[in-house]
């Protein structure tokens, strides 16, 4: 039958069933489905069952531990997706904007939410009230893990994330900082890394790009390591650095206040850290509105912030 033909009968068809019917083709179960849907796995099983009955056509054929798209399902996906993206460009041509609603699930990393997260958030709510966003905010090798594995709709983060079906957007770069405490006497002169042997360093998680690009740096100059502490959270970094506890290697966004009230000091460290490049990312597939959309206002909060 000619894909015309099948989708010919889509009009009368609930879209939340081909909503459905997309997203098990790209997970490969009905299990991952109905999790990403936040429904059962029974009710993912019955809209299936409905959509094949209506159509007169299987479009996936069964297998141990998952599904694959038989040659009509195969068929169907590029049109499916049509089909929800229309529906969605339909909602927000006639429904406005303001009356499009949906959650989005967003995963960030700490130094985006030190800098021009909430800028985001501000321009996201102006433009599309009815969105909700569940925010999860881990390291840029966690949120990556996400978006490859489709657990979150959109990942703001140190990238891009080399992976087929994902689109990374470039966010522009982020300055990093040296700074300690006015107690270690290191402000206001030219330091190399071989005066930093002997000192704590505070700095990004163990295995990040900041992180290995610091390690490679101490080897190439053929210096002993120093005594590196790592954490994914910067605030907990920031709080440690105040306290004296080390000098911190961050996101100078982290820091701007407390280099603005004395509380750390800027330090002048040969070779200069490379800046971190920020990257919007998020799934490729032509019904995927939404991200693709907020992507373009996290580009405009990130720019902004950079001046």
């Amino acid at each position: 039958m000619p894909l015309p033909g099948i989708f010919g009968q889509f009009g009368h068809m609930n879209l939340r069933f081909i909503e459905t019917f997309l997203w098990v083709a790209r997970l490969g179960s009905f299990r991952a489905a109905a999790e990403r849907l936040n429904t059962t796995q029974a009710a993912v099983s019955n809209r299936i069952a409905s959509l094949e009955a209506d159509l007169g056509q299987e479009l996936f054929e069964r297998m141990p531990g998952g599904v694959r798209l038989s040659a009509v399902g195969q068929r169907a996906i590029v049109p499916a997706e049509d089909l929800m993206r229309s529906a969605m460009e339909f909602r927000v041509a006639v429904g406005r904007s303001e009356q499009l609603r949906a959650t989005v699930r967003i995963g960030t990393i700490d130094s985006i939410v030190h800098s021009w997260l909430p800028q985001f958030i501000e321009r996201v709510r102006e433009q599309y009230p009815g969105l909700t966003l569940d925010l999860d905010v881990d390291t840029s090798r966690g949120i990556a893990r996400e978006i490859m594995e489709r657990r979150i709709d959109l990942a703001l983060l140190m990238g891009p994330v080399l992976e087929p079906g994902l689109r990374s957007v470039d966010l522009g770069q982020m300055d990093c900082a040296w700074v300690a405490a006015p107690k270690f006497g290191l402000g206001g002169r030219k330091i190399g890394l071989e005066d930093l042997v002997d000192l704590p360093i505070l700095t990004f998680s163990r295995n990040s790009d900041p992180h290995i690009w610091l390690v490679r740096q101490f080897e190439e100059l053929r210096l002993r390591q120093p005594a590196i502490s790592n954490s994914n959270s910067l605030s907990a970094v920031l709080r440690l650095a105040i306290e004296g506890v080390g000098i911190a290697l961050v996101a100078k966004p982290v820091v701007a206040q407390a280099l603005a009230n004395g509380t750390l000091q800027l330090l002048d460290v040969t070779p200069p850290f490379p800046p971190l490049t920020m990257h919007a990312v998020f799934a490729d597939h032509g019904d995927n509105v939404i991200p693709s959309a907020l992507s373009e206002v996290a580009a405009l909060a990130a720019f902004e912030a950079q001046g």
